[in-house]
Parts: structure tokens; sequence; C-alpha cells
């Protein structure tokens, strides 16, 4: 069985839904209203299963999508072409090529539809079809369907529906299997709620397999859901593919809780942004004259059509006073008054504020846009870029990391068409060109990395240019000297060990180059003098830190002498000279080998010393694993 999605196009009046009716057998109008007026309002929806004698055991299944024609329901008409294989273009032997006929062509074409056949309805009417068929191919010529196959077809005597159906056979032969990429995404056309089912939602299914219990998430409200049951052509199913209509019951989801133009996917694929970076097209067809063929200006209100969602916004162009005729085309923001949901290579349609007049195609660049940054020089090399080919996904992640220097490697093209497979094979191609540096969790751009790994030689560097005396440069501080980004550990250590391989080295919360060696410039050696010859006058008893370091110069020299070994700081505030910590310990351990344990306050009597002293002491020992504490008394470990 090979699935795929059909969507009827064309005027008004020109025989879309006796077309699904003929081939399916189910006359598509669903409403009241549609019935009584005899014209197609909303989407209708059929299934037709084909078979070719050619190809014995091969059924074609096609979800059909019938659409309305008349121009004040063009907007319900993009709901339902938003994602089909191909498109079965009506145009009346009567009537022939009419303003919908060319207005559907135009949202075909911008949806990147490039697959079709033309019925060429009501033939009974027109004894002589060549006149009618030569308008046709003209009107078509330049176009994707400029091959299309035309074939006349009668609802009245029943002509042609066996080549209608043989010429999208042999259509369907050509198309590529629908795509699994892992990532199903459901754009809701109906919703509705069934006693003892609950919230049932119908939609035409892409880019995955959607299954009974799985987890997933409404689009853009981010409101959790589970699969209860599943309908595929309206038959209960496990699982249904993509390229299949599908029917959700879906659990734990008031009936208000969901609606048209809302998507349905997994967990993890991007979220809802108000704004949207895209590429917009204008077709060359528009005609000179015409209310479509007016400029687009920056600062326009539209409607953008993508899915089955129409939301307004304002379009904003990268120069304010820019606009777009017809056949020009430009990278844009979209801004909305609430946020959509959508993914980077998803088509969308741009018609005028009142929703009346279909002005322009495009495609999404950046389904995360950001107002602030839209006109920034880097933003404008990056759109375009990416724009050269948005399809290839070493392309975009290459453009994507030039730009965001960093990025998760799993969020990385997560709101896209491509796979996980295909992201993951990308990233591994930029690391083998050394384009980009890959960690457990993150890309890395490789330039910028390189960059930032010299900002940090720079940077300890100088910190041995100005403390020679000094141990190396604090990693705390060297954090503090780099992107925010490098608060996170993973990186951190990514690039502490990138400059471990040019030649540095960390000690303890220290780094430096391996072939630093400490010395006291002379201006720091009389310092040195001063703080050890204090701390030595009552080692014991040493001075507040306020006292012994009284100038910058000291300051530097007792950290010096820690650093050596020459002193031990117990606390920020004591520090003692060696000698003096070694028989203060030393006198601790005597006395808890001779009573097992002993209290703050007994040791402080037997080592004759104070508080101030005592209490920084024990802590120290605890913390050096040479003693612990237990309630108010001190052990050996």
């Amino acid at each position: 069985m090979k699935p795929f999605i059909l969507a009827t196009a064309g005027h008004v009046d020109h025989g879309k839904s006796a077309l699904v009716e003929a081939l399916t057998g189910v006359h598509p109008d669903r409403l009241p209203e549609e019935r009584e007026r005899g014209l197609t309002i909303d989407l209708g929806f059929g299934r037709l299963d084909l078979c070719s004698p050619d190809e014995p055991g091969t059924i074609y299944r096609i979800g059909v999508i019938d659409v309305p024609g008349h121009e004040d329901f063009v907007r319900n008409m993009v709901a339902g072409v938003g994602s089909v294989d191909l498109a079965l273009l009506a145009v009346a032997a009567d009537d022939g090529w009419m303003p919908q006929s060319e207005e559907h062509l135009q949202i075909l074409e911008y949806l990147r539809v490039t697959h079709a056949v033309v019925a060429l309805t009501k033939a009974d009417l027109q004894p002589d079809l060549s006149g009618t068929t030569a308008e046709i191919r003209q009107r078509l010529a330049g176009t994707a369907f400029a091959g299309a196959p035309i074939v006349p077809v009668s609802i009245v005597n029943g002509r042609g529906f066996d080549a209608l159906r043989a010429a999208l056979i042999a259509v369907m032969r050509t198309l590529a299997p629908v795509l699994d990429i892992g990532k199903p995404r459901l754009s809701v056309d109906r919703s509705f709620s069934r006693k003892g089912i609950g919230t049932v939602v119908t939609g035409t299914l892409t880019g995955g397999v959607l299954r009974r219990g799985q987890a997933l998430v409404i689009q853009p409200s981010g409101w959790p859901v589970r699969v209860r049951s599943l309908q595929n052509h309206g038959r209960d199913v496990d699982f249904s593919p993509p390229g299949t209509r599908t029917a959700l019951a879906l659990t734990d989801l008031p009936p208000e809780g969901i609606h048209r133009g809302d998507t349905i996917t997994l967990p993890g694929l991007g979220h809802a942004s108000a704004t949207l970076d895209a590429m917009v097209v204008r077709s060359p067809r528009l005609s000179p004259g015409r209310s479509p063929a007016i400029s687009l200006k920056s600062g326009s209100l539209v409607w953008v059509c993508h899915g089955t969602a129409s939301a307004p916004a304002r379009v904003v162009f990268l120069a304010p006073d820019q606009t777009l005729a017809p056949g020009e085309s430009g990278c844009v923001q979209l801004r909305f008054e609430k946020p959509v949901y959508a993914w980077l290579g998803d088509r969308f349609i741009l018609r005028d504020a009142a929703n009346q007049i279909t002005l322009a195609g495009g495609t999404i660049l950046e389904p995360q846009g950001n107002r602030r940054r839209f006109r920034r020089g880097d933003h404008r090399e990056w759109l375009a870029e990416v724009i050269k080919d948005p399809a290839n996904p070493v392309h975009v992640a290459r453009a994507l990391l030039k730009r965001d220097r960093v990025l998760r490697r799993a969020d990385l093209l997560a709101a896209a068409r491509f796979s996980a497979a295909e992201t993951g094979a990308a990233v591994a191609q930029l690391a083998t060109e050394a384009a980009a540096v890959l960690t457990e969790t993150y890309a890395l751009d490789a330039d910028w990395r390189q960059e930032q790994r010299r900002r940090a030689q720079n940077r300890i560097d100088a910190e041995h240019r100005l403390h020679p005396e000094s141990a190396g440069l604090p990693l705390v501080g060297l954090r503090k000297e780099l992107p925010p980004v490098f608060a996170e550990p993973e990186l951190f250590s990514a690039l502490l060990a990138a400059l471990a391989d040019a030649g540095y080295t960390r000690t303890g919360e220290r780094i430096s180059r391996r072939t630093h060696h400490r010395t006291l410039p002379a201006h720091l050696q009389a310092a040195c003098n001063r703080v050890q010859a204090t701390l030595l006058d009552n080692p014991l008893e040493p001075p507040s830190r306020s006292i012994l370091t009284p100038d910058p110069a000291s300051q530097a020299a007792l950290r010096y002498l820690r650093d050596q070994g020459d002193v031990v700081e117990l606390s920020q505030e004591i520090y003692l000279p060696r000698l003096g910590y070694a028989r203060l310990k030393k006198a601790v351990t005597r006395h808890l080998e001779t009573h097992g344990s002993a209290t703050a306050s007994e040791l402080r009597q037997a080592l004759g010393t104070t508080r101030r002293i005592l209490i920084p002491l024990l802590e120290k020992l605890d913390r050096d694993g040479v003693t612990r504490r237990e309630g108010d008394r001190r052990k050996l470990r």
C-alpha cells in the first residue's frame, strides 16, 4: 500500500466536489449550508484506492481533500493543500480558465506542489475541446505543471473517469515515497467531541508515524496529550503512517483545548514563536493593474496561511523602505500578535489584510525569529547564506553554527524537515571538515572555538607576565573572561582539554603554561620577608589578615607564600606559618590519640590557644580528613 494525499483545486462551480464523489463514491460536502447552496465552503474529505494492472498487488491509497473554489473561501482552500502530494485541478470546458483557476495555481506553486492532473470537467457541454485544452496548456506553460495530463471528463455521461484514474496512477508512479523522518506532524483541520470517546481531531499526517498510547504535544499551546485511539481513512488502527488522513482521539483534553490550525507533534521539536524569519516570493504571473499586483511594503498587515492555520502578522523587510513587486523575492520577518508553530523549510501563503487576495508565498528560514537582531549584520549574512540551500542539512547546520556559535546537538534542526539521522550525519560531516567541534551535548563553530581558546591563552599568559609569582590564573577568573556559555561545565571542560593540548596544565583551581616557573619579583621579596617575620614572631597566634597584609604588595606576597606551602590558610582571615600549623596539628592528633575524642573547649585548653585560632584549625583538619566531627566532639578518622 502506497499512501498519498491529493487535493482538488480550481474555480468555483467547476465540478471539484462532483469529481471527488465520482471517484470515491462519497460526496465531500458535509455542512448543511454547503448542500443547500450547492457550494463548497469548507474542506471535504474522501478516500480513493487505485490499482494498476501493471503493478499487481500495489494499491495506491489516496486521501482526497476537496477544497472550496469560491474566492471568499480561499483561506480554507489553502488549509487543505498545505501537505499534499499532488493536485487534481478542475477546469470546466464551458468556462475555461477563470480567476480562481489562476489563484489556485499560484497557491500550489507557492506551496511547492509539483505534480498535478488536470480534469477538464463538463466535457459534455463542449463538442470541441481543443480550444479549452490549448488555453490550459498555455496557462500551465512555465509552471511545474506544464506537462500535466489533461483528461476530459463528464459527470453526466461518465466519460473519461477510467482515463482520469489511469492518469492519477501514472503520476503517482513518479512520486517519491512519503518520507518518514521520525518527526510526525498532524495539522489539525477538524476537531470535535464524541460521547464516550472525548476530543477527536483529524488532519493530514506527515513526517512520521503516530501510535496508540503515544505522548504528544499540541502546538502552539504546548499542551501535553496522549493518543487514546487512531483511525486511518476511517479504519481503527494501532498506528498511522505519514501520508495518510488520520483521526486521533486524545486524552486529558477538553474540546476547546484544540482548534483548526493547531499542530500535534512530538515533544522537543521546537516551540511556538511570535516572530518568524522567511523568504517571500511574489509570482511573476500577478496581473498588472490588479490589486494582487500592488507592491508589498514593509509594515504591511497580512494574513499568513501556514498548514491549516491562518493568522494576522506584520511583514517587515530588512530595509524599512523596501517593497516587493510581482516577480521579486526578499527576506522578511513576520511579526504575529500571538505565537505560531512552524519549522524551518515550511511553506506558507501571504494574503492581504482582508484575507481576500493572495499576495505571495514563502519559506520559513528561522522559526525562532528575533526582532532585535533581524537587521543586524551577522543575521543578514546568515539569511543570505541559508537561503542558498535550505533543504540541505549540512548547509543549514553550517550556517546556524556560524551565526549562533554554540548549539545543543539535540536541538540542532529539531524544528526542521530533517531526520535525526540526517542531522547527525550533517554534524559529523562538519566535524570531519574541521568546521565544527563536538562535545557529548554540544556542537561549536570551529573558528569561534579556536578564537575562544586563543582568548583564554592570552589571558593566562598575561597573568604570568603580571604575576610571575602566581601559580597560574584562577579558573574562576578565566571563566569571567569568556562568553557566558562557558558557565556550562561540559563546555568549560572541553576548553580546558583544548588548552591542555596547547601546552597548558591545570593544578587544582588554577591553570598555567607547563613551562611556567614561579619567580618572585624584587618588589615582592621585601614584602614576603615582612609577612614571614610577622608570622614567625608568634607562630601560634598570628594577627588578622588585615593587619598582616595592609597593602597590595603584602597581599600578593601572602598568596605566594601560601601557594609555596610556607604559609597555611586556615580561613580567609587566619594564616599560620608552616611550622606553627604543624605544631598545632600534632598537638590535636596526640590529644585525640590519648583521649579518643574531645570537645572544642577541651582541645582549646589542651593547646593553650584561642577559639579564633582553634575553630578554623579544626574545620581545616575536618576538610583534610585528619579529624571528623560527631556532635560536639572531634575524633581522628
